[in-house]
C-alpha cells in the first residue's frame, strides 16, 4: 500500500522548486547532534517513515527525481522494510556495499545547481566537508533551507519540560567544581571561553536534568556559555522553576532564552577565543560567531566520562536494583510462558512497568529491544503492534534494556532459550559468550584505546567465518545518556584511551537474518590492575548483575578459565542480589547461578 510519505516528498519537492534547490540533504538529528533528538527535530524520520522510539541513524537526500536514505548496518533490515512504498530507497553507509553520501551528491548534482541543508541540524565539521567538496565541483552550497515548518503543519513544538536539580550527594561534585575543571581544560586549548552545545555535557556541568525533552535521556534542550567572567544557560524560560532558578543563582549562572544564543555569540568581541567542538556545534551557530572560534573540546568532553567514587558507588546500587527488576521480569516470563499469551510487545510493557516500580528509576534508558527468533537478528528491533509475535515454540529471546535511575544508568542484554534450543544456537551463544569473557578478562597498559581491544570479543566468531558489525562497547553516562563518548570499543580507530572511572558496555553479538540473534551485554568499569616496571596496567570490573542462561552454554568449546570466570561472576550476582530478593526469587537466582560444570 502506498504510504503517506510520498505526499510529504511531493510537498518537499515543491518547496525545493520555490527556493531554487536541486538537492536537499536532511539530517537525522538536532542542533546539538543528539543521537535521539526531540520530536521537534525528527524531520528525516517523519519524511521517510524510517523511525523508532529510540531514534534511527540516517540521512536523507532528495533530488527532483530521486529520494534516498543512508543508514548503517544496525538498521539495514529495519530500513529496507520501513522504506517500502515511501518513495525512498535505502543506501548502505557501511559494509562492503557502502556508498559515500557526499560523493553521491557531488556526482548527481549538476554544476551550478544548489545543494542545501538546514545548517542548524548539521555540525560544523559535516557542513565543511560538504562545502569543500561541492564548491570544488561547481555546486552552490546553501545552509539555510528549512522547509519543515511549512510542509509539516503538525510538527511538534520545541520541548518545554521543567528542569530539576540532580542531588549533589549522589553526583559527588558541585557545579562550581565542574565549571572550574571545564575552564581549566579550555585554557589548555588556548581559549578563554567555551560554548557547550552537546546536551549531555550541559546536564553534567549544571547538575540539572529533566524528563521528556529527549526520550529516555534526562537531558534538556539548551546551550551553556562559560568564561572566567560569565556563566549563561540558554534555555526556554518555561523550563525553569523557582528551585532551578535558586540553583542557577547559587552558582552564578545567568538564564537567557534559548534563541538568544545566536545574537549573543554574534556580540562577542574578537578577543574572546571561544572553544568550539566542530563535531557538536551547528553550522548555523558557528556562522553567527563574531568572536574567534578555537576548534577543539576533547578534554572537556572527557570530563564527564570519568566517574568519581560517589557516582561509582551509586551505580552499584542502581545495578542491584536493576538485577532485582530483571529477576522479577524473567521469573514472570517463565511462569506465564505456558499460557501462550506472551508477546514481544507485552514483554516490553511488563519490563518497563517492573523497572519503573522502583521510585529511583525515572525512565528506561531506551525503549526495550525484545526480539524473538528472527526479530532478534534485527540489531535495533523495537516491537510494535504491526510486528509483534507470540513467544511460543522453540528458539531464542533477546532482551536488551536499561533504566535511568537517579543513581546511575544501566544497559544490559540477555539472550535466553525458549523451549528447546538447537545445537547450533548453543554453539553460537557460546562463541559470543567466549568473546564477552575474553574482553571482560582483558589486562592492558595505560594508554590503550578501545579499538585495540575490540578483536578480543570477535576472535571466536572470526575463527568460524562469522561476524557482527556494530561496536562491541559504548561509553555510558551517569543519569545522562545511555550512549556516551568519547571512549568506545569498536573496530574504528578512536584516539581516546580507556581510563579508570570510565563505564563502557561489553556487548558482542551474532545475527542470522530470519533465524535468531544473540547479544550478551554487561557494563564494565575500567580500574587499575597492577604497576610494573613496564608501567601502569588496567583491567575491567564487571558492574552488571544478572546471570547468563546456563542452558545455552556448550562447555565442550569452553576453557576451564572461561568456566571459572562465569562461575565467579554468577557467585557475585548471587551474593549481591540474594539479600534484596524474596525467598522465592532468591531460590530462582540460586538455581540460575549454580556452578557450571562439564
Amino acid at each position: 500500500m502506498e504510504k503517506i510519505q510520498k505526499q510529504y516528498l511531493a510537498a518537499l519537492r515543491a518547496e525545493m522548486a520555490k527556493a531554487g534547490v536541486n538537492t536537499v540533504i536532511i539530517s537525522g538529528t538536532d542542533p546539538h547532534q543528539s543521537e535521539n533528538p526531540p520530536a521537534h527535530w525528527r524531520d528525516r524520520e517523519w519524511l521517510t517513515g524510517f523511525w523508532s522510539t529510540n531514534g534511527t541513524n540516517g540521512t536523507a537526500v532528495v533530488t527532483p527525481d530521486q529520494a534516498l536514505c543512508w543508514t548503517d548496518s544496525r538498521y539495514f533490515i529495519q530500513a529496507a522494510d520501513q522504506l517500502k512504498d515511501t518513495g525512498f530507497s535505502m543506501m548502505e553507509e557501511d559494509g562492503p556495499n557502502a556508498v559515500n553520501l557526499v560523493d553521491w551528491v557531488t556526482e548527481n548534482t549538476p554544476k551550478g545547481a544548489v545543494a542545501a541543508i538546514d545548517g542548524t541540524t548539521f555540525s560544523v565539521s559535516q557542513a565543511q566537508r560538504m562545502e569543500q567538496e561541492f564548491t570544488d565541483n561547481g555546486i552552490i552550497f546553501k545552509t539555510d533551507f528549512c522547509p519543515f515548518d511549512t510542509i509539516n503543519p503538525e510538527r511538534p513544538p520545541r520541548p518545554g519540560n521543567k528542569l530539576f536539580v540532580h542531588d549533589e550527594a549522589i553526583v559527588g561534585e558541585s557545579v562550581d567544581s565542574k565549571i572550574e575543571r571545564t575552564l581549566a581544560e579550555v585554557k589548555k586549548e588556548m581559549a578563554n571561553a567555551v560554548m557547550l552545545s552537546s546536551l549531555d555535557d550541559i546536564a553534567w556541568a549544571t547538575n540539572l536534568r529533566t524528563a521528556g525533552d529527549i526520550a529516555f535521556s534526562p537531558i534538556f534542550v539548551s546551550y551553556l556559555y562559560l568564561s572566567g567572567e560569565q556563566r549563561i544557560l540558554f534555555a526556554d524560560a518555561d523550563k525553569i522553576n523557582d528551585e532551578v532558578m535558586l540553583h542557577l543563582e547559587k552558582y552564578r549562572i545567568e538564564a537567557k532564552g534559548y534563541d538568544e544564543v545566536f545574537d549573543f555569540v554574534h556580540s562577542l568581541p574578537k578577543s574572546v577565543r571561544l572553544l568550539t567542538d566542530p563535531a557538536k556545534t551547528s553550522r548555523t551557530l558557528y556562522d553567527s560567531m563574531n568572536c574567534t572560534p578555537v576548534f577543539g573540546g576533547a578534554g572537556v568532553a572527557k570530563l564527564k566520562s570519568i566517574k568519581n567514587e560517589s557516582m561509582l558507588g551509586s551505580l552499584d546500587k542502581a545495578m542491584e536494583k536493576d538485577g532485582v527488576a530483571l529477576t522479577r521480569f524473567f521469573m514472570m516470563v517463565e511462569k506465564e510462558l505456558p499460557s501462550g499469551k506472551l508477546t514481544e510487545v507485552l514483554l516490553a510493557e511488563r519490563l518497563r512497568e517492573i523497572r519503573l516500580s522502583d521510585p529511583t528509576c525515572v525512565d528506561e534508558s531506551f525503549a526495550s529491544i525484545v526480539g524473538f527468533n528472527g526479530h532478534g537478528a534485527i540489531v535495533h528491533y523495537e516491537p510494535t503492534p504491526e510486528t509483534d509475535v507470540a513467544i511460543e515454540g522453540n528458539g531464542l529471546l533477546l532482551v536488551d534494556s536499561g533504566g535511568q535511575y537517579t543513581l546511575g544508568t544501566t544497559d544490559i542484554t540477555r539472550t535466553i532459550a525458549i523451549g528447546t534450543p538447537t545445537a547450533a544456537m548453543k554453539h553460537d551463544f557460546t562463541l559470543v559468550l567466549k568473546g564477552h569473557i575474553a574482553l571482560a578478562n582483558a589486562v592492558f597498559p595505560e594508554g590503550t584505546t578501545g579499538h585495540q581491544l575490540d578483536a578480543l570479543a570477535r576472535q571466536f566468531l572470526w575463527n568460524e567465518g562469522k561476524a557482527y558489525y556494530h561496536g562491541t562497547g559504548h561509553g555510558v553516562g551517569f543519569f545522562i545518556n545511555c550512549h556516551e563518548g568519547p571512549q568506545n570499543i569498536r573496530l574504528n580507530t578512536n584516539p581516546t584511551p580507556l581510563e579508570p572511572g570510565m563505564i563502557t558496555s561489553n556487548e558482542p553479538g551474532l545475527y542470522l537474518e530470519d533465524r535468531y540473534g544473540i547479544r550478551l551485554e554487561n557494563l564494565i568499569e575500567t580500574v587499575p590492575a597492577m604497576n610494573t616496571e613496564f608501567g601502569q596496567f588496567l583491567k575491567f570490573r564487571t558492574a552488571t548483575l544478572f546471570p547468563f542462561d546456563l542452558s545455552l552454554c556448550d562447555t565442550s568449546i569452553m576453557t576451564n578459565d572461561e568456566i571459572s570466570w562465569l562461575n565467579d561472576y554468577h557467585l557475585m550476582v548471587r551474593n549481591r542480589l540474594t539479600p534484596l530478593l524474596s525467598p522465592e526469587e532468591a531460590e530462582w537466582i540460586n538455581i540460575r547461578t549454580r556452578p557450571l560444570t562439564r
